[in-house]
């Protein structure tokens, strides 16, 4: 007995063992795939660092120099829908495949997530009218303990202590930026309307959070993940009808006709108009397809890595080009997302590795 419990006991592994054995790992994993396929990694990754942050700092330019319609903001989002297809198109062709087969079910799946997503943008739209780019971006990341939960319930994922340690740090994120609104709040916003840019914010990230899981679902009943393709007609379906019930939006509210006036009054001119709405429309469409893409090369562990990273690159580039406020109490809030993403990635990849090791 006394023998066999020794043969059980394993021997400590040192740190310098653990990286070697990551190196190994880390060298066979590049070896498996081709150099196209890191390639296109990587530049999906730049993909989410640059233009999911540049998309935020251009929303908050809009309403900052004179922009007011929060419909235009969500109708920016969706209108670059028709990138998707340009890219969608050749892959037909390239890899020699035919569009995935439509039904009343899938179409049904398209138009929910497309109003979801839609009311989605709204909302963020009137917390980037009344919130600092910075604090909207931390606020916004609070979107993971959403996707978690709401996995949890519709789609089964798992939950250990890591991902509900991370559900607990970001949540106490925010309420850390909720006691710092009085140094957070711009001279020109009333002490109403930045809790209603925050509450937008929050209940904008539950949706979101839906909106992942509902996708999730999409993948899993419907689809199946069996082909890049599969992923871009999916967003493309959504798209498309996120476009058409924003622009109905548009239209009741009588925006379009809005734009030429809001054009004339805002900051910088027509020109400067018309650039912040087209590189918002092309940095959002953007980071979509980077973030789509890494979904699909690699993992949601890696794809929470970026994002992960994109909150403090948000932040410390609102604070440097659009001088948001940075008082102690956000800088703490920016270090305990942080905890708190890191907290889900290690529950993320623990749980994974878990399932490679135990098929059943």
């Amino acid at each position: 007995m006394e023998e066999g419990r020794v043969e059980e006991d394993s021997p400590p592994v040192s740190l310098c063992a653990r990286i070697s054995a990551l190196k190994t790992m880390a060298w066979e994993e590049y070896k498996s795939k081709p150099i196209s396929h890191w390639i296109l990694l990587l530049l999906s990754s730049a993909a989410m660092l640059v233009a999911f942050p540049a998309s935020s700092l251009l929303s908050r330019i809009y309403f900052a120099n004179g922009g007011t319609s929060k419909w235009i903001i969500s109708w920016v989002a969706v209108a670059g829908w028709p990138l998707t297809a340009l890219i969608l198109l050749p892959t037909y062709f390239i890899r020699k495949t035919t569009p995935t087969p439509l039904n009343l079910t899938l179409i049904l799946s398209y138009v929910v997530l497309g109003f979801l997503s839609a009311a989605d943008n709204l909302m963020y739209a009137y917390a980037y009218a009344y919130l600092p780019a910075s604090t909207a971006s931390l606020l916004a990341s609070s979107s993971l303990v959403f996707s978690a939960l709401f996995g949890y319930i519709l789609v089964k994922n798992k939950l250990n202590a890591s991902i509900v340690n991370a559900i607990v740090i970001i949540t106490a994120a925010v309420t850390i930026i909720a006691l710092d609104s009085d140094s957070d709040r711009y001279g020109n916003v009333t002490e109403k309307q930045y809790i209603l840019g925050f509450v937008w914010d929050i209940l904008g990230s539950a949706l979101h959070g839906l909106i992942f899981a509902l996708s999730e679902l999409v993948f899993v009943k419907l689809l199946g993940r069996t082909s890049f393709h599969v992923v871009l007609e999916q967003q493309l379906g959504v798209s498309l009808f996120a476009f058409m019930f924003t622009t109905i939006g548009m239209i009741w509210n009588k925006d379009f006709q809005g734009m030429a006036s809001e054009a004339r009054t805002f900051e910088g001119g027509k020109s400067s108009y018309y650039q912040v709405l087209i590189w918002s429309t092309i940095s959002f469409q953007l980071g979509v397809q980077g973030a789509t893409a890494v979904l699909f090369l690699s993992s949601t562990v890696l794809a929470g890595v970026l994002n992960a990273v994109r909150v403090p690159i948000t932040s410390i580039a609102a604070v440097i080009l659009l001088s948001d406020p940075m008082s102690g109490l956000k800088i703490l809030s920016l270090i305990v997302t942080f905890w708190g993403f890191g907290c889900y990635i290690y529950g993320s990849y623990y749980g994974s590795s878990s399932g490679n090791r135990d098929p059943s």
